[in-house]
Order: structure tokens, then sequence, then C-alpha cells
């Protein structure tokens, strides 16, 4: 039952029924009530109805009507859902009839008459699901269609598990295809069915039999979840693979767990043995971090720390956002000598830390915040920005035309930048772009969140742990006290400001790691300096995670104890798929007492989030004041 528990019907019927524009329709079904506006209400009236619970349909292509429906229920008041129908008039179709024809499917989470279906990020819709259009901008059809592809990947990994046919082709489809699936990464509908094709012709010439393919989001809600969450994390390892593979770099293990995995997506399970599968993956992921981990550090060196300036110089510039380094690398090669800076942009910050990268003296600053923020940064923008990978957001008319995207990234009507037969692009349209644009005519000041103008990167394990001596003697000392890692995904809900709030509440005498583009939260704030260390310690992208774990399990062997009785606390945001494998590698290792926000995925149903507090002692944010109480047992 998709239903939303009220105080009572009458409140809301009565509430509703005295807004202007509504009328009353006289019927009732089962204790049910009805009320009928235009659709052009529609948009003003959403703040008053849950948005996961509106569902669309189309019906002779008419007049659209909309139908908010009270329902009785086993003796409990819900307020159900709202049906946007289609019709040619208020009178040519009896309103009893249409109820009983339509309203019984609030029974089931995904129906006929949702348009879609989609609850993978932090930002899903009432925290529950994405049912008419998602919260990132994704379409329908561009959700089903990515679905779609989900579900030709499977059929892909049953025919060459069932062959032992694991081709090279297939592997590449196979990460691409999940990463092409990973929230805010690929909107282009035209380039998402031709990836489809060319997965369904790879499955053809692998030859096998047609395997069916389980519905994803049916069946009973525990194995929904834990389904999801296994989906979910090979999708997020899938980009970690991606990047690695861009380089060069691959593991076996690594890319035969992204065949099974999808196989078992594919298989019904017991409980406790998809909690086994899910714990494997976790292990699975590790590897593939630390693959990555080795993939950068071998092609651009280790990083090191580095002072970054947010302010953007005159003159041409390009702004390239995502993740991958190789891009960045490529780029920076081409524009050297051409008078065009580059700046990079959310989760490509820690790129100033790489030797190989921060030699071009063009590499300039950063340029705005983190990725949520990137339509009202970029309006009007004298310069393009190029999109390696994720996270864009919906370009708006202002800056639409300076976008390039490449790789798996795509959005329609934008420019892609594709690569040669020897995996090389050429960028010279959009440096081209760059000079048209001319950039800002003079120096043009920009600050962090907190008004700071100048952030730090660069300590990854290899910096951090360069210091472990003066850490650990800090510890023994007392000069250092307790370490928090504060990192993970970055979003717009408001809840995010606990990160800000928590980090400037840490005890002086702490450090806090960070990571991943939560950072953008307090990384410009001045936390000061324990010992020469400074305070706030970017250890880099989402995909260099494997940085603060191996900080952590080197500090647990220099203190001769486990990860969980070191002076440490994890407090994770999570908004996209990658910090869901994250996640389940910490479990896989152990890693307990972890704090976890804004709210919890939607996926997780309410028997594994206990499972994962009773188990890991995972535990949800409450307020920045009262989670730090609890930490250092005060009160």
């Amino acid at each position: 039952m998709s239903g939303h528990l009220l105080r009572t019907a009458q409140e809301w019927f009565s509430y509703i029924s005295s807004i202007n524009g509504f009328q009353h329709l006289p019927f009732s079904l089962d204790g049910a009530h009805a009320l009928l506006f235009p659709s052009t209400l529609f948009p003003i009236y959403m703040g008053i109805i849950p948005q996961d619970f509106c569902l669309t349909t189309r019906f002779l292509n008419k007049t659209i009507i909309s139908i908010i429906i009270f329902l009785n229920y086993e003796n409990s008041i819900y307020f159900s859902v709202l049906y946007v129908f289609t019709i040619c008039s208020l009178q040519c179709i009896n309103p009893k009839i249409l109820v009983h024809t339509f309203g019984r499917i609030y029974f089931q989470r995904s129906t006929i008459m949702s348009e879609m279906f989609c609850f993978q990020c932090q930002q899903t819709a009432g925290n529950k699901a994405c049912v008419t259009t998602g919260v990132c901008g994704k379409q329908p059809e561009t959700s089903n269609l990515q679905d779609e592809l989900v579900c030709e990947l499977i059929h892909l990994a049953e025919a060459a598990t069932k062959e032992q046919n694991f081709t090279p082709e297939s592997c590449r489809l196979i990460i691409d295809g999940l990463f092409t699936t990973l929230t805010n990464v690929n909107f282009d509908n035209d380039a998402i069915k031709d990836f489809i094709h060319r997965v369904i012709a790879e499955r053809e010439r692998i030859g096998s039999a047609h395997v069916p393919v389980i519905s994803l989001w049916d069946g009973a809600n525990d194995i929904v979840s834990l389904r999801s969450t296994l989906l979910f994390g090979l999708k997020g390892m899938s980009a970690y693979a991606h990047h690695a593979r861009n380089l060069g770099y691959e593991n076996e293990e690594v890319n035969r767990w992204f065949y099974k995995g999808l196989c078992e997506v594919n298989r019904e399970h017991t409980v406790e043995e998809w909690i086994a599968l899910i714990m494997e993956f976790g292990q699975v992921n590790f590897k593939c971090m630390e693959l990555l981990d080795t993939a950068n550090t071998e092609s651009f060196g280790t990083p090191e720390p580095k002072r970054v300036h947010t302010d953007i110089r005159k003159g041409p510039f390009i702004v390239v956002s995502g993740h991958d380094l190789k891009d960045m690398s490529e780029l920076l090669a081409q524009t050297e000598g051409t008078g065009v800076n580059v700046y990079t942009h959310c989760e490509m910050l820690p790129a100033h830390g790489y030797p190989e990268l921060a030699k071009y003296k063009h590499l300039a600053g950063n340029f705005g915040t983190s990725w949520q923020s990137q339509q009202t940064e970029f309006e009007n923008i004298p310069a393009p920005v190029l999109f390696t990978t994720n996270c864009l957001m919906p370009p708006r008319p202002s800056y639409a035309d300076r976008i390039y995207t490449t790789s798996v990234v795509g959005y329609e009507g934008m420019k892609h930048i594709t690569e040669d037969k020897d995996g090389h692009k050429d960028f010279s349209e959009l440096i081209a772009h760059a000079k048209r644009l001319g950039g800002y005519e003079h120096d043009h000041s920009m600050s962090g969140i907190n008004g700071g103008h100048i952030v730090t990167t660069g300590f990854a394990h290899g910096a951090v742990l360069s210091h472990a001596d003066k850490i650990i003697a800090a510890i023994k000392n007392g000069a250092i006290k307790h370490i928090f890692l504060v990192g993970g995904c970055d979003g717009a809900h408001p809840g995010r400001n606990y990160y800000t709030e928590f980090v400037k509440q840490t005890p002086m005498d702490s450090l806090v790691l960070t990571l991943a583009c939560g950072k953008y939260r307090f990384n410009d704030i001045d936390l000061g300096e324990i010992d020469g260390i400074p305070r706030i310690l970017d250890m880099g992208q989402c995909n260099d995670s494997y940085s603060a774990i191996k900080v952590a399990l080197a500090l647990a062997d220099a203190f001769s104890c486990n990860i969980n009785e070191l002076p440490l606390t994890l407090v994770l945001s999570w908004y996209e798929q990658k910090a869901v494998c994250i996640l389940l590698t910490l479990l896989s290792l152990g890693v307990k007492n972890m704090y976890l926000g804004p709210t919890l995925p939607a996926f997780m149903s309410e028997t594994v989030v206990k499972f994962l507090v009773d188990t890991y002692q995972l535990q949800p944010l409450t307020a920045p004041e009262q989670d730090m109480d609890t930490i250092f047992g005060r009160g």
C-alpha cells in the first residue's frame, strides 16, 4: 500500500475543498471521496500533495484534469494518490467508473499508470521514489530506457556466463552501460538507445538462449531492497572500473564480478543469501578502488598538498567537471601555450594535487563549488564547460550552448566529444570556443560556500601516511584526540547544512579528513593546524575513498587494534550510487558506528535498516550537537 497516513481524511477534504478551483465529485467508494480540479492548478497545489504519490496517464488525449482520492483502508485514513487523467470533458466519463477502473492500483508500488520508477539517489521524491519525473531532471522516457539498458546488460551477463565467453567487448559494455545509468550521467535518449542496440548485438554474437530478466522493482519489500542495494553497488563500482580502464588498468576478479553480480540480481535469494552477496561485493569493490588508486598514482604521480585559488583570472578559460583525470591530462596538454586557462569544477578539484597535472601552469584554479550549484554558477558563464563524467544537471538556456560532454556523459543537443580508434580525444573545438567567448574582461572574484577564496587538496594516503609518525605521536601525546572522516556526496537537500555545522563544532584537538564533493560544505573554512598539520585534509574525489580506508587501516596497524577501536568517527553523506558501494565496502570491512545522512536510502527497507543498525550500529544523522554529544559520550 503506497498510502500516506494523515490525521484524518476529513481534515484533508475540508482543507482542499475550501481552495478555489476544486470541484467535489459526488460519489463515494469504500469510504473514498474525490475532488476534481483543472490541470492548470496542478503546479500550484503540488506543495500540499506528496510528490511521490503523483502518477500520470493519458486517455483520449484531450483536456487534462486531476482527481484527488481519499481512501479509508483497514480502518486507517490514507491520502492515496493524485491521478492525472486526459479526457474530453468533465461529463464524458462517469467518475465512479473511473475510480473503479483505476482506483485500486494504489496497492502496487509500480503500476501501468506510473510513468517511471526511480529511487536510486538520495533526493528521490519524498524519499520514496520518483514516478512522474526525476528530481535530477531525468524524464520518464530516459528512466525507462535506462531500466531497459540494465535488463539488456543482465541478458548479456547471463549469456556470457552460460557460454563462458567473457569477451573484452562485453566487459566494456557492462561497465560503461552501468555507468550510463548512474545518476546525473546520461540524459540523451538516442545515445542510450544506441547503447542498447550494441549490447543486444554483442549478446547475439556470443550466442545463447534468451534468459528472462526478473522484474527489478517488484516483489517483497525486503527482497526488492536487497536486490536494489546490490544493483546500485554495481553501478557505483562501474564508475571506478571505467576510470581505471581508461588508463589501461584492469582486474580480472573485478571484471568477472560484474557478470556474477548482474546474474545474481536476476536470481531469487533468501535475505541471508542477499546479505552474503552484498558483503562479498563490498570486498570486491575495495579491490576495484585499490585498482583505480594505482592507475591514478602510476599515471599522474602521488598527490601532494596544494593550495588552490577560487578566483578566476581574466581571459579565455575552460571549466572541467567530473572525475576523469585522463581527459583532464589530454586537455591540459592541448591547451598548453594557447592562452586558455583551465579550471577544475567540483570533483575535479583534486587534479591539482597530481604532479603530472599540476606541472601545467595554466591549471589556474577551481571554479565554483559543488555540482548541485552548477545551474546558478554557470549562468551566462563566458567559457565552455567540459563534463567528463557525472554530475551533469539539465543545462539552462543561458549556458546550454557552452556545454560539452564526453565518454558516457550525454545530454540531448549538447556537443559530444568522442575518442578516436587509439583512445585519444581532439579538444580543438572546445579550445576554439573558449577563445571566442574570451572569458572575463577582468579578474573575477568567486568564493566557497563560507566565503573563503583558498581551498586545499592533495592529502591522499601517500601524503597523509608520509606524516604518519607525526600523527601517531600527536595522538599518543594528546595533541590529536580524535579524527573525523566527514565526506561523501553533496546535494541540494536542506539537511546538508548539517555537515558544515558539524565540522565547525569539531574540537580544536581533532583532525577532519574529507573527500568527494561533500567537502564543499566546509573546505573553504580555516580550522587552523595541529603541530603543522592542517585540521582539514582533503583526500580527493569519491574515487579516492580507498585513501581514507588505507589511512584508517594503517593507523589501526600502528596502534595494534582494529579500526573500530581507533579514535575515529565516520560521518558520511550520500547522493548517488558510488557512495552506496563505498558504504558497502566499509560494512564488508566490519566498520561500525558510522553516521549516514542526510537521509537513509529510500531503497533500504525497514528490515534492512534494522539489520544495519543492529549489526553495524549504523547511525542515522540527527543534529550536529546531538551527534557530537553521542560520539564523545556527553550528556
